[in-house]
């Protein structure tokens, strides 16, 4: 060890700790010193220069055992091994797991990922990165050490490039010092604090501190003149207390300024006193407005800012009783009341600015481990690891787009789940991605600290297989949401294709009959999968003519019995009773006068469709389509209500259709849409309700359409215009 430049490390190790341990830390040193001898600070000092100041912090500020000074001394070691060739890491760890074990490697390992984090500057996204930073840190000590890591980079500051400053003076005052303050390190998150300001805010941070400076001597005058009357009050009746006195961080001060708009002059609480009474539990309340009481009789109190959190404690479990009093002259002083247990609550942590947020599954959440870490730190500090069990949350990563956004997703994620919480337009036309530069498929899983492109075809959509690859809720419910729109969108389609075929081969029997048959035939469960095989082509249109030809020439007789009586039980099964005196179904058109009817909203009927009617109580009968989606509640809940019914094939009208649309949001998209209904087919539109997301223009149209045969045709003119990617009728 050099006895010049590292004296101050040694002496402090001898004074802290065993012989075996100074050996260890000489060990460290000259170890660090080999492997750093090339590297140098942006001063031209030694990079092994931060790692000792790193190790003097971890002792003397944290308090922290022999594991973790040694670690603080190796971490750049193994940051700059694991950022070079993959054999001289290798070679690294591997020597200092024998030179100085496991523990010591793995808090080394710990800390070089946190480098490797990639942090990008925005508030909407500081609670995420904390997370990623304690995500990091399996063993209490990382982030303890990476505390101590990124104070002695702050207070060197000066040595780094200047376009340094700013993201990590940032990053220090948004991530670090917000930790720091969970973990009850008080004196570090305000220097933290008060150093980001200096460099973000430079002109605001000399302001304040020469203010403080020339006020100094000014304010303990008076802090001690101000507490006189109230010290001999307390001492006259008997109270067992003490007082402290505390000078906000000029970063609080700099914060109450811009929040309230109001000069250094115009911040009430530049410091607080504390007065804590050491009582019985059963006394604390009346105690604490005992106090309060000699307080207000000694100074007049702004009544707006008294603030009662003994009667009801915040949510968080803080109590205090606050007060604020003119001492004269304009000035005023805070002043907080509490007793010893209340205040070793607050200065445990539980009383936080912020609170970490993880899903709670067997482990720890961030916010238990980290109160739970400051609790073994005063206790235990320098057998931290042993005492220490529990992880933090597990069941969550973070990963990152290649600009350096920070996504949340839970363990197992894949790089499709990524590309749906992105957007779901973007996770619908994903065909794999890229994790640092690799490319992979969609399947692949994702780690902690990826950076993940997606990549996309214009022609992919979502497959049914999907669902086994993604384990966020967005991904399945958005892929489901797709297959059952190209599902119903092949149904209706395939279904209007068959009907059509029917009606020009002349065939006499009905389409219920022909698919019902054609089901035995092909042996599918239903009329719908036959529809979708249709649409799809994957079911010749001539080998369908070919096999109702046979079967209604009588070559097919069996089959045709076996067909006809699957309608007949589908029908005892499916149809309502129908009353004693009604043998007909009933008839639709527009000259009904004498039977009171309404189209059912839930699916809007049109002439063409298959149909029935319901009773309702008191609106008469309302037509709904059989696929309707309230169909099958109403026929199993009120099957006696349900009645048969059908179009007049004479009936004329005009049937309103909704028709979903999803197209690139190009300019005059609206425009071409209703001059292809209204110009080139002549319809009416009753509505129109489209919206702009991501690019994308998407939502419905209402137009009236004679019968079914006109849907489609108005479906394929608004699929031809350039840009519409999606055209389909949707029930209401």
């Amino acid at each position: 060890m050099d006895t010049t430049r590292y004296g101050e490390l040694r002496r402090l190790v001898r004074s802290n700790f065993s012989a075996t341990t100074q050996q260890l830390v000489d060990d460290a040193v000259a170890f660090a010193a080999e492997r750093l001898r090339d590297q140098t600070r942006y001063d031209g000092s030694p990079m092994l220069d931060h790692g000792i100041g790193v190790a003097h912090i971890v002792i003397t500020e944290i308090g922290l055992g022999r594991n973790s000074t040694l670690a603080a001394i190796l971490h750049d070691v193994v940051r700059i091994a694991a950022a070079g060739d993959a054999a001289d890491l290798v070679d690294v760890t591997a020597e200092i797991r024998r030179r100085f074990g496991e523990e010591v490697l793995g808090i080394t390992v710990g800390l070089s990922n946190i480098s490797k984090i990639h942090l990008k500057i925005s508030k909407e996204q500081a609670s995420n990165f904390r997370d990623l930073i304690v995500s990091y840190s399996e063993d209490p000590r990382v982030i303890l050490i990476k505390l101590a890591d990124r104070l002695e980079v702050m207070r060197n500051l000066r040595i780094f490039p200047r376009d340094k400053w700013r993201k990590k003076s940032w990053e220090s005052m948004n991530l670090y010092a917000q930790i720091a303050h969970k973990l009850g390190l008080y004196s570090i998150k305000s220097e933290l604090e008060d150093i980001a300001l200096s460099y973000l805010e430079p002109a605001d941070f000399e302001h304040i501190h020469r203010k403080l400076e020339e006020t100094e001597s000014e304010r303990q005058t008076f802090i001690g003149r101000f507490l006189e009357p109230i010290v001999a009050r307390l001492d006259r009746q008997g109270f067992k207390y003490h007082i402290k006195s505390r000078t906000k961080s000029i970063f609080s001060i700099w914060s109450k300024m811009q929040k309230q708009h109001v000069p250094f002059e115009g911040v009430y609480d530049i410091f607080a006193l504390r007065i804590i009474l050491d009582c019985p539990p059963e006394e604390e309340k009346t105690q604490c407005w005992a106090v309060y009481s000699i307080v207000t009789d000694c100074y007049i109190p702004n009544t707006e800012r008294l603030r009662d959190w003994i009667s009801i404690p915040k949510s968080n479990g803080y109590e205090s009783l606050h007060t604020t009093v003119s001492a004269g002259g304009g000035r005023w002083v805070e002043i907080q009341i509490r007793t010893e247990r209340m205040d070793a609550v607050a200065e445990r942590g539980i009383a936080a600015h912020w609170r970490y947020k993880g899903v709670n599954q067997g482990a720890l959440t961030s916010e238990m481990w980290l109160s739970r870490l400051r609790e073994l730190m005063e206790d235990t500090p320098h057998a931290l690891a042993k005492r220490f069990e529990a992880r933090p949350a597990s069941g969550e990563i973070f990963v990152f787009t290649p600009n350096g956004d920070l996504r949340k997703l839970p363990e197992g994620a894949t790089v499709l789940d990524f590309a749906f919480d992105i957007h779901s337009n973007l996770g619908c036309s994903c065909s794999g991605g890229k994790i640092n530069g690799r490319a992979v498929p969609i399947k692949e899983p994702l780690h902690n600290g990826d950076i993940v492109e997606i990549l996309t075809q214009k022609n992919q959509t979502p497959k049914a297989d999907w669902l086994s690859v993604v384990k966020t809720a967005k991904a399945r419910s958005r892929i489901k949401a797709f297959i059952r729109e190209e599902q119903a969108k092949s149904a209706r389609l395939g279904r209007e294709e068959l009907e059509r075929k029917l009606k020009n081969w002349k065939f006499t029997l009905t389409i219920d009959e022909a698919v019902a048959y054609l089901c035995k035939y092909y042996k599918l469960r239903a009329g719908t999968e036959l529809y979708a095989l249709i649409a799809a082509q994957k079911v010749d249109l001539g080998s369908i003519k070919e096999i109702l030809t046979r079967w209604q020439s009588g070559e097919a007789d069996e089959e045709r019995r076996a067909a006809a009586a699957a309608i007949g039980q589908a029908k005892q099964q499916n149809a309502a009773p129908r009353p004693a005196h009604s043998g007909d179904a009933l008839i639709i058109d527009d000259n009904i006068h004498q039977i009171e009817y309404k189209l059912a909203r839930c699916c809007n009927p049109i002439k063409g469709d298959d149909i029935f009617g319901f009773v309702t109580i008191s609106s008469g009968i309302t037509i709904h389509r059989t696929d309707c989606p309230n169909a099958r509640r109403m026929r199993e809940n009120y099957p006696y209500r349900v009645i048969d019914a059908r179009w007049r094939s004479t009936a004329e009208g005009a049937f309103r259709v909704a028709i979903r649309i999803v197209a690139a949001d190009t300019t005059g998209m609206a425009n071409h849409i209703t001059e292809t209904v209204i110009r080139d087919l002549k319809l009416n539109i009753r509505s129109m309700n489209l919206s702009s997301r991501g690019g994308l223009l998407s939502g419905t149209i209402d137009v009236e359409v004679p019968a079914t045969s006109v849907v489609d045709t108005l479906i394929y003119a608004i699929l031809r215009i350039k840009g519409v990617q999606k055209a389909f009728r949707v029930n209401g």
